[in-house]
């Protein structure tokens, strides 16, 4: 059975970004070494801030559809529920995780 997650990137002056993906951590590896071309790599979008999982992957791409219709407010008061503070969660996956902001 596959595992798959909706997650929220954001940048250090607050940008996000919502995607979906079945490998989280090689995802969220390729945002921070900006190694797909797009919206993350243009404005270094590289902080993991939430992420849910699901092993329904029409529920997690109608999820990823549902935050990304959000108000920018209701965005942050749903990362907020998991991660008050708004730190990268995966600030210590990576053998050179990125300087604290």
């Amino acid at each position: 059975m596959s595992e798959y997650y909706v997650y929220i990137m954001a940048n250090k002056s607050g940008t996000l970004y919502t995607g979906v993906t079945n490998n989280l951590e090689r995802r969220v590896y390729e945002h921070k070494n900006k190694l797909i071309d797009g919206f993350t790599k243009k404005y270094n979008v590289n902080q993991l801030v939430y992420f849910d999982s699901t092993d329904d992957v029409t529920a997690a791409i109608a999820r990823e559809k549902q935050i990304k219709g959000m108000l920018r407010s209701r965005k942050i008061e749903l990362i907020k529920t998991i991660n008050p503070k708004m730190i990268d969660l995966s600030a210590e996956w990576y053998d050179n995780p990125p300087p604290p902001p």
